[in-house]
């Protein structure tokens, strides 16, 4: 199994204490830099967290004491850190592997942060490729077969979580660009003072911070393809100057005056309707119609439930190259599943079947076993996992490290025995980790499926240094 090892570099004592207990209580290994002699470089490093440090230097010293793991490190960097402009506005590989993250943390931007960062350093690899027979995914794959040759513009529409990205890389993997870079960039995640940089590089000095010239995405897509996901959070300002590249195929870097001629295939996606955005004056008309010469709309998963087994078989898959254990659910569990409304689409299914090989390792899960948002209406066999609900009730020390069930079942006691509450404080960080997952970050409906009062989860979420994370609603 990959190491999650996670370097925090963070000189607030008080700051590095939450940051350490949030990473723990998202399963990683957080190690604080300015506490250690020495740093293990024999093992793997996940990234570092970048917070209050004093300068260039003590960041560089504490990452090139891990050897060769720190030189390419993906780094999560506070937005408040003096170090995210100049990281940011380097040139150099690192600059490419860096997410900004707001202090105080919140659990649903963390978790989306880390899942960001490591999709950029483990690019989807070849074997990943949209899953199911179903008539809405034949429906897809004909279009895309039709419009992956030509270099037409393809504007993807549906909802989050249902796959648009994976339609974009299916596209530039059966095109002729395959063999060129395709380069992929969240128009919604980054600031917006920040979007120009990114799409467009900038020259040195052109702004504080900006100690040497960098390309900019248009720039490594050369030759190959650009996918600008969530299209419909780009500024208005920024749009006009998406339009220009797209009409004449000519850009500027930030700071210079040099035209540059560009060629790239344009893939934008967005769960948004662009055409009532249009209509309140929030996206230009002119931009939609350059992006949306082929418009593709993914299904939502409720539309594709027939495709259900195949995708639990394609999540068990990539599990198991992960070094985690498969899961197999019963019929029960599965009719459960087909009655469920799915918000969060294919990210949501795969979710919930690597939460319930953690739980369940070579198991099997019954309807039972679920949590309780996924039993639907159907009668319960066996609720396996009231036990470890009720395991809720104790109160365990603060803890500033990972826990997990191990190879075996959580329930037997191992031969050299354990640490009970430091145990029991593992059970308890899952199943709020999962319940919170579940609630989408809603605080007051993850205490509903842990049957806790709000307040009484809330102060665990404090405990555990995420008492800003959630959404308290």
């Amino acid at each position: 199994m990959k190491s999650s090892n996670f370097l925090v570099i963070e000189s607030d004592a008080a700051r590095a204490d939450n940051v350490v207990s949030a990473l723990a209580f998202l399963g990683y290994r957080p190690v604080l830099a300015n506490r250690m002699s020495t740093l293990d470089t024999s093992e793997s490093w996940r990234g570092a967290f970048v917070g209050t440090v004093e300068d260039e230097a003590e960041m560089e010293g504490y990452l090139g004491s891990l050897g060769r793991h720190g030189r390419n490190l993906p780094l999560l960097v506070a937005a408040d850190s003096p170090m995210a402009t100049p990281l940011i506005a380097g040139d150099d590989a690192r600059s490419q592997n860096i997410e900004l993250i707001d202090v105080p943390l919140r659990y649903e931007r963390l978790s989306e942060a880390l899942r960001a960062l490591h999709s950029r350093i483990e690019p989807t690899p070849a074997s990943r490729r949209l899953v199911g027979q179903s008539g809405p995914m034949q429906r897809v794959n004909a279009l895309i077969r039709q419009v992956a040759p030509f270099d037409s513009s393809v504007l993807v529409l549906g909802e989050s979580g249902s796959g648009k990205e994976l339609v974009a890389r299916t596209i530039h993997d059966c095109s002729p660009r395959r063999d060129k870079p395709f380069v992929a960039i969240n128009c919604g995640a980054i600031p917006a003072e920040l979007l120009e940089s990114e799409l467009f590089g900038h020259e040195k000095g052109a702004f504080t911070g900006a100690i040497s010239t960098r390309k900019g995405r248009f720039e490594m897509a050369e030759g190959g393809t650009l996918f600008l996901d969530e299209i419909g959070d780009m500024s208005l300002p920024m749009q006009v100057k998406l339009l220009r590249v797209l009409q004449e195929r000519v850009f500027e870097r930030v700071g210079g005056n040099r035209a540059q001629r560009c060629d790239v295939r344009i893939i934008a996606a967005t769960h948004r309707d662009l055409e009532s955005a249009i209509e309140r004056g929030g996206f230009r008309e002119d931009l939609f119609y350059r992006l949306s010469v082929f418009p593709l709309e993914m299904p939502a998963l409720g539309q594709r439930l027939e495709d259900l087994p195949a995708l639990i078989t394609e999540f068990n898959q990539r599990l198991v190259q992960r070094g985690l254990s498969s899961v197999r659910f019963s019929p029960s569990a599965m009719n459960a599943l087909c009655q469920h409304p799915w918000p969060g689409n294919v990210r949501e299914l795969s979710n919930l079947v690597e939460r319930m090989a953690i739980l369940m390792p070579h198991g099997e899960v019954r309807a039972g076993d679920l949590p309780e948002k996924y039993r639907g209406a159907l009668p319960v066999e066996e609720v396996s996992g009231a036990a470890l609900i009720a395991m809720m009730e104790a109160e365990p020390e603060p803890v500033t490290e990972a826990f997990g069930f191990g190879e075996g079942d959580p329930a037997v006691l191992p031969l050299g025995g354990l640490d009970l509450k430091d145990h029991l404080a593992g059970i308890e960080i899952g199943l709020i980790r999962q319940a919170l997952n579940s609630a989408n970050g809603v605080v007051a409906h993850a205490a509903k499926l842990l049957r806790v009062q709000r307040t009484t989860l809330v102060e665990k979420l404090r405990k555990y240094g995420l008492s800003e994370t959630a959404q308290v609603g």
